[in-house]
Protein backbone atom coordinates (compact mmCIF):
# COMPACT_ATOMS: atom_id res chain seq x y z
CA UNK A 1 0.00 0.00 0.00
CA UNK A 2 1.29 3.36 -1.14
CA UNK A 3 2.14 6.23 2.23
CA UNK A 4 1.60 9.00 -0.68
CA UNK A 5 -0.59 11.61 0.02
CA UNK A 6 -2.27 14.51 -2.09
CA UNK A 7 -3.99 17.18 -1.23
CA UNK A 8 -7.14 17.97 -3.46
CA UNK A 9 -9.49 20.30 -3.81
CA UNK A 10 -13.38 19.08 -3.95
CA UNK A 11 -16.55 20.87 -4.80
CA UNK A 12 -18.26 21.36 -1.27
CA UNK A 13 -21.41 23.24 -2.04
CA UNK A 14 -23.11 24.68 -6.08
CA UNK A 15 -22.34 28.24 -5.85
CA UNK A 16 -25.50 30.15 -7.05
CA UNK A 17 -23.95 33.36 -8.29
CA UNK A 18 -19.84 34.11 -8.13
CA UNK A 19 -18.80 31.02 -6.40
CA UNK A 20 -16.30 31.83 -3.08
CA UNK A 21 -13.95 29.77 -0.94
CA UNK A 22 -16.91 28.27 0.74
CA UNK A 23 -18.08 26.33 -1.87
CA UNK A 24 -14.76 23.95 -2.20
CA UNK A 25 -12.97 21.68 0.59
CA UNK A 26 -9.44 21.30 0.83
CA UNK A 27 -8.82 17.31 2.01
CA UNK A 28 -5.72 15.09 1.81
CA UNK A 29 -6.12 11.52 0.17
CA UNK A 30 -4.22 8.57 0.27
CA UNK A 31 -2.54 7.81 -3.56
CA UNK A 32 -3.69 4.25 -4.50
CA UNK A 33 -0.61 2.26 -5.89
CA UNK A 34 -0.83 2.36 -10.26
CA UNK A 35 -2.13 -1.07 -11.51
CA UNK A 36 -1.46 -2.45 -14.81
CA UNK A 37 -2.08 0.09 -17.74
CA UNK A 38 -2.07 3.00 -15.10
CA UNK A 39 0.62 5.66 -14.32
CA UNK A 40 1.08 7.86 -11.23
CA UNK A 41 1.48 11.73 -12.04
CA UNK A 42 2.70 14.28 -10.17
CA UNK A 43 1.39 17.39 -11.36
CA UNK A 44 3.63 20.24 -11.33
CA UNK A 45 0.86 22.91 -13.17
CA UNK A 46 -3.02 22.86 -13.02
CA UNK A 47 -5.13 25.33 -15.12
CA UNK A 48 -8.20 27.26 -13.65
CA UNK A 49 -10.48 28.10 -16.67
CA UNK A 50 -13.96 30.02 -17.01
CA UNK A 51 -15.83 26.91 -18.53
CA UNK A 52 -15.38 24.84 -15.11
CA UNK A 53 -18.29 27.73 -13.69
CA UNK A 54 -20.72 25.98 -16.02
CA UNK A 55 -19.71 22.26 -14.62
CA UNK A 56 -20.53 22.86 -11.07
CA UNK A 57 -24.30 23.52 -11.86
CA UNK A 58 -25.88 20.34 -11.37
CA UNK A 59 -28.04 20.86 -14.83
CA UNK A 60 -25.81 18.74 -17.33
CA UNK A 61 -24.49 20.67 -20.72
CA UNK A 62 -22.17 19.52 -23.27
CA UNK A 63 -20.00 18.04 -20.06
CA UNK A 64 -21.22 15.98 -17.28
CA UNK A 65 -21.61 18.17 -14.14
CA UNK A 66 -18.74 17.90 -10.87
CA UNK A 67 -20.16 16.13 -8.09
CA UNK A 68 -20.78 17.69 -4.78
CA UNK A 69 -18.04 15.72 -2.85
CA UNK A 70 -15.96 14.59 -5.18
CA UNK A 71 -11.87 16.43 -6.17
CA UNK A 72 -12.70 18.32 -9.18
CA UNK A 73 -11.12 17.93 -12.53
CA UNK A 74 -9.19 20.03 -15.10
CA UNK A 75 -5.80 20.32 -17.05
CA UNK A 76 -2.64 19.79 -15.77
CA UNK A 77 1.19 19.08 -16.75
CA UNK A 78 3.31 16.66 -14.66
CA UNK A 79 5.54 13.82 -14.55
CA UNK A 80 5.24 10.32 -14.55
CA UNK A 81 7.15 9.08 -11.23
CA UNK A 82 5.54 5.63 -11.37
CA UNK A 83 4.45 3.73 -14.72
CA UNK A 84 2.89 0.16 -15.29
CA UNK A 85 2.25 1.60 -19.09
CA UNK A 86 4.00 -0.02 -22.34
CA UNK A 87 3.62 3.44 -23.65
CA UNK A 88 4.38 5.71 -21.15
CA UNK A 89 7.61 5.71 -18.62
CA UNK A 90 8.60 7.07 -15.59
CA UNK A 91 10.25 10.80 -16.29
CA UNK A 92 7.68 11.22 -19.04
CA UNK A 93 5.79 14.83 -18.94
CA UNK A 94 2.16 14.94 -19.91
CA UNK A 95 -1.10 16.52 -20.05
CA UNK A 96 -4.35 15.31 -18.24
CA UNK A 97 -7.39 16.08 -16.76
CA UNK A 98 -6.77 15.14 -13.80
CA UNK A 99 -5.98 18.62 -12.19
CA UNK A 100 -6.84 20.22 -8.52
CA UNK A 101 -4.84 17.28 -7.15
CA UNK A 102 -1.07 17.10 -6.10
CA UNK A 103 -1.13 13.24 -7.88
CA UNK A 104 -3.31 11.57 -9.64
CA UNK A 105 -3.50 7.57 -10.58
CA UNK A 106 -5.29 7.02 -13.88
CA UNK A 107 -5.08 4.84 -17.11
CA UNK A 108 -3.17 6.58 -19.30
CA UNK A 109 -6.34 7.06 -22.01
CA UNK A 110 -6.73 11.03 -22.94
CA UNK A 111 -3.01 11.48 -21.83
CA UNK A 112 -0.86 13.13 -23.78
CA UNK A 113 3.09 13.20 -23.90
CA UNK A 114 4.45 16.72 -24.19
CA UNK A 115 8.04 18.42 -24.80
CA UNK A 116 9.72 20.63 -21.80
CA UNK A 117 12.36 21.55 -24.55
CA UNK A 118 9.80 22.67 -26.86
CA UNK A 119 8.44 25.49 -24.45
CA UNK A 120 8.31 25.69 -20.53
CA UNK A 121 5.84 23.16 -18.82
CA UNK A 122 2.88 25.62 -17.96
CA UNK A 123 2.49 26.30 -21.79
CA UNK A 124 1.26 23.14 -22.77
CA UNK A 125 -1.91 24.88 -20.46
CA UNK A 126 -1.81 28.33 -22.23
CA UNK A 127 -0.52 28.38 -25.48
CA UNK A 128 0.28 25.64 -26.89
CA UNK A 129 -2.79 23.69 -24.59
CA UNK A 130 -6.60 23.99 -24.72
CA UNK A 131 -6.80 27.83 -24.74
CA UNK A 132 -4.45 28.66 -27.93
CA UNK A 133 -6.03 25.10 -29.38
CA UNK A 134 -9.30 27.26 -29.20
CA UNK A 135 -8.39 30.23 -30.79
CA UNK A 136 -6.59 28.37 -33.64
CA UNK A 137 -9.47 25.98 -34.05
CA UNK A 138 -11.96 29.18 -34.07
CA UNK A 139 -10.19 31.18 -36.35
CA UNK A 140 -9.61 28.43 -38.70
CA UNK A 141 -13.05 26.68 -38.91
CA UNK A 142 -15.82 28.99 -37.96
CA UNK A 143 -13.68 32.98 -38.64
CA UNK A 144 -11.75 32.28 -41.94
CA UNK A 145 -10.38 36.04 -41.85
CA UNK A 146 -8.64 36.92 -45.04
CA UNK A 147 -5.34 39.65 -45.49
CA UNK A 148 -6.97 43.16 -45.13
CA UNK A 149 -10.55 42.05 -42.72
CA UNK A 150 -10.74 43.67 -39.50
CA UNK A 151 -10.79 41.22 -36.68
CA UNK A 152 -11.69 42.12 -33.25
CA UNK A 153 -11.40 40.31 -30.25
CA UNK A 154 -12.91 40.48 -26.68
CA UNK A 155 -10.80 39.86 -23.87
CA UNK A 156 -7.99 39.95 -26.15
CA UNK A 157 -5.30 39.71 -23.63
CA UNK A 158 -6.55 36.35 -21.96
CA UNK A 159 -5.53 32.67 -22.66
CA UNK A 160 -7.75 32.72 -25.45
CA UNK A 161 -8.30 36.30 -26.84
CA UNK A 162 -3.68 37.01 -26.70
CA UNK A 163 -3.54 33.98 -29.04
CA UNK A 164 -6.23 34.94 -31.35
CA UNK A 165 -5.01 38.42 -31.64
CA UNK A 166 -2.22 37.51 -32.66
CA UNK A 167 -2.77 34.32 -35.18
CA UNK A 168 -5.13 37.27 -36.81
CA UNK A 169 -1.51 39.13 -37.46
CA UNK A 170 -0.28 36.60 -38.95
CA UNK A 171 -2.99 36.13 -41.03
CA UNK A 172 -2.39 39.84 -42.10
CA UNK A 173 -5.75 40.93 -40.50
CA UNK A 174 -6.39 44.56 -39.11
CA UNK A 175 -6.64 43.28 -35.26
CA UNK A 176 -8.31 45.19 -32.68
CA UNK A 177 -8.97 44.45 -29.18
CA UNK A 178 -10.75 45.02 -25.58
CA UNK A 179 -8.96 44.65 -22.07
CA UNK A 180 -9.58 45.65 -19.04
CA UNK A 181 -7.06 47.47 -17.78
CA UNK A 182 -4.14 49.96 -18.89
CA UNK A 183 -1.19 47.34 -18.36
CA UNK A 184 -3.08 44.74 -20.35
CA UNK A 185 -3.91 47.49 -23.17
CA UNK A 186 0.10 48.03 -23.72
CA UNK A 187 1.03 44.50 -23.68
CA UNK A 188 -1.33 43.91 -26.31
CA UNK A 189 0.07 46.80 -28.59
CA UNK A 190 3.42 46.77 -27.71
CA UNK A 191 4.04 43.11 -27.81
CA UNK A 192 1.32 41.13 -28.92
CA UNK A 193 1.43 43.66 -31.72
CA UNK A 194 -2.17 44.00 -32.33
CA UNK A 195 -3.71 47.32 -34.45
CA UNK A 196 -5.39 49.10 -31.84
CA UNK A 197 -6.78 48.20 -28.62
CA UNK A 198 -9.10 49.83 -25.47
CA UNK A 199 -9.51 49.35 -21.63
CA UNK A 200 -13.57 48.76 -21.52
CA UNK A 201 -13.76 49.61 -18.18
CA UNK A 202 -12.88 53.06 -18.95
CA UNK A 203 -14.32 54.10 -22.09
CA UNK A 204 -17.28 56.28 -21.99
CA UNK A 205 -19.69 54.15 -24.11
CA UNK A 206 -18.23 50.24 -25.36
CA UNK A 207 -20.32 50.45 -28.93
CA UNK A 208 -18.59 54.00 -29.66
CA UNK A 209 -14.69 53.09 -28.61
CA UNK A 210 -15.67 49.90 -30.46
CA UNK A 211 -16.22 51.87 -33.66
CA UNK A 212 -13.53 54.52 -33.36
CA UNK A 213 -11.06 51.70 -33.52
CA UNK A 214 -12.83 49.35 -36.08
CA UNK A 215 -13.74 52.55 -38.74
CA UNK A 216 -14.37 49.94 -41.55
CA UNK A 217 -16.86 47.92 -39.75
CA UNK A 218 -15.96 44.13 -37.97
CA UNK A 219 -15.62 41.51 -40.26
CA UNK A 220 -14.60 38.75 -37.76
CA UNK A 221 -15.33 38.84 -34.02
CA UNK A 222 -13.90 36.38 -31.92
CA UNK A 223 -16.50 36.35 -28.84
CA UNK A 224 -14.96 35.71 -25.31
CA UNK A 225 -16.90 37.80 -23.51
CA UNK A 226 -20.75 37.80 -24.60
CA UNK A 227 -23.09 40.55 -22.78
CA UNK A 228 -22.83 44.33 -23.76
CA UNK A 229 -19.58 43.37 -25.84
CA UNK A 230 -21.97 41.12 -28.35
CA UNK A 231 -24.46 44.05 -28.12
CA UNK A 232 -22.34 46.21 -29.69
CA UNK A 233 -20.31 43.98 -31.96
CA UNK A 234 -23.44 43.09 -33.45
CA UNK A 235 -24.17 46.84 -34.30
CA UNK A 236 -21.36 46.97 -36.21
CA UNK A 237 -20.30 43.55 -37.85
CA UNK A 238 -20.29 44.19 -41.94
CA UNK A 239 -22.45 41.92 -43.92
CA UNK A 240 -21.55 38.39 -43.81
CA UNK A 241 -19.19 38.58 -41.03
CA UNK A 242 -18.47 35.81 -39.03
CA UNK A 243 -18.54 35.16 -35.52
CA UNK A 244 -16.82 32.22 -34.07
CA UNK A 245 -19.05 32.64 -30.28
CA UNK A 246 -16.13 30.87 -28.01
CA UNK A 247 -17.69 32.26 -24.69
CA UNK A 248 -19.18 34.19 -22.46
CA UNK A 249 -17.77 34.71 -19.44
CA UNK A 250 -19.85 38.05 -18.74
CA UNK A 251 -22.60 36.15 -17.91
CA UNK A 252 -21.84 32.64 -16.39
CA UNK A 253 -22.24 33.59 -12.90
CA UNK A 254 -25.60 35.28 -14.25
CA UNK A 255 -29.05 34.53 -15.38
CA UNK A 256 -29.18 36.80 -18.18
CA UNK A 257 -31.10 37.67 -21.64
CA UNK A 258 -29.52 37.60 -24.80
CA UNK A 259 -28.83 40.46 -26.60
CA UNK A 260 -31.57 42.80 -27.87
CA UNK A 261 -30.32 43.24 -31.16
CA UNK A 262 -29.68 39.44 -32.42
CA UNK A 263 -32.14 40.03 -35.21
CA UNK A 264 -29.33 42.05 -36.75
CA UNK A 265 -27.73 38.31 -37.48
CA UNK A 266 -30.16 37.55 -40.25
CA UNK A 267 -30.34 41.28 -42.05
CA UNK A 268 -26.47 41.27 -41.92
CA UNK A 269 -26.11 37.43 -43.37
CA UNK A 270 -23.61 36.67 -40.26
CA UNK A 271 -22.18 33.24 -39.16
CA UNK A 272 -22.56 32.69 -35.77
CA UNK A 273 -21.11 29.11 -34.20
CA UNK A 274 -20.30 27.96 -31.28
CA UNK A 275 -17.89 25.18 -30.83
CA UNK A 276 -16.69 22.98 -28.10
CA UNK A 277 -12.72 22.20 -28.92
CA UNK A 278 -12.66 19.03 -27.70
CA UNK A 279 -14.72 18.14 -30.55
CA UNK A 280 -11.74 19.11 -32.95
CA UNK A 281 -9.04 16.54 -31.23
CA UNK A 282 -8.06 15.61 -35.33
CA UNK A 283 -6.69 19.37 -35.48
CA UNK A 284 -3.97 18.77 -32.49
CA UNK A 285 -1.02 17.89 -34.19
CA UNK A 286 -1.86 20.75 -36.96
CA UNK A 287 -2.27 23.29 -34.22
CA UNK A 288 0.74 21.57 -32.01
CA UNK A 289 3.32 22.00 -35.05
CA UNK A 290 2.21 25.18 -36.58
CA UNK A 291 1.35 27.24 -33.33
CA UNK A 292 4.59 25.25 -31.88
CA UNK A 293 6.90 26.85 -34.55
CA UNK A 294 5.47 30.25 -34.23
CA UNK A 295 6.33 30.23 -30.40
CA UNK A 296 10.11 29.15 -31.47
CA UNK A 297 10.10 31.88 -34.00
CA UNK A 298 8.39 34.09 -31.34
CA UNK A 299 5.78 35.40 -33.65
CA UNK A 300 3.32 34.40 -30.64
CA UNK A 301 4.04 35.75 -27.22
CA UNK A 302 2.80 34.30 -24.05
CA UNK A 303 1.45 36.15 -20.53
CA UNK A 304 0.84 34.25 -17.69
CA UNK A 305 -0.46 34.50 -13.96
CA UNK A 306 0.72 31.98 -11.71
CA UNK A 307 -0.69 31.53 -8.18
CA UNK A 308 1.12 29.01 -6.01
CA UNK A 309 0.00 26.21 -4.04
CA UNK A 310 -3.30 24.38 -4.51
CA UNK A 311 -5.04 25.77 -1.22
CA UNK A 312 -4.62 28.58 -3.69
CA UNK A 313 -6.88 27.21 -6.44
CA UNK A 314 -10.38 28.54 -5.39
CA UNK A 315 -9.13 31.68 -5.12
CA UNK A 316 -7.27 31.64 -8.73
CA UNK A 317 -10.35 30.31 -10.19
CA UNK A 318 -12.86 32.94 -8.41
CA UNK A 319 -10.54 35.59 -9.62
CA UNK A 320 -10.47 34.70 -13.12
CA UNK A 321 -14.59 36.27 -13.04
CA UNK A 322 -12.95 39.84 -11.99
CA UNK A 323 -9.75 39.58 -14.54
CA UNK A 324 -7.48 38.77 -11.80
CA UNK A 325 -5.71 36.98 -14.42
CA UNK A 326 -3.21 38.70 -16.82
CA UNK A 327 -3.26 36.11 -19.61
CA UNK A 328 -3.41 32.25 -18.57
CA UNK A 329 -4.91 31.39 -14.95
CA UNK A 330 -2.14 28.86 -13.87
CA UNK A 331 -1.78 27.47 -10.29
CA UNK A 332 2.12 25.54 -9.42
CA UNK A 333 1.86 22.55 -7.44
CA UNK A 334 5.48 21.07 -7.31
CA UNK A 335 8.82 22.24 -8.70
CA UNK A 336 10.09 20.95 -12.01
CA UNK A 337 12.50 18.15 -11.88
Amino acid sequence: MSNLTSREIQLKSRPQALPSVENFEFVEVTVAEPKAGEVLVKNIYMSVDPYMRGRMRSARSYAAPFEIGETLYGGCVGQIIKSKSDDFKEGDYVTTMHGWREYSVSPTKGMNKVNPDLAPLSAFLGTLGMPGMTAYVGLNNIGKPQAGETLFVSAASGAVGAVASQIGKIMGCRVIGSAGSDEKVAWLKEVAGVDAAFNYKKVGNLEDAMAEACPQGIDVYFENVGGAHLEAALNLMNRFGRIPFCGMIAGYNDKIPGPTNLALVIGKCLIIQGFIVSNHADMAPQFLKEVGSWVKEGKIKSKETIVEGIENAPAAFIGLFSGDNFGKMIVKLADQN
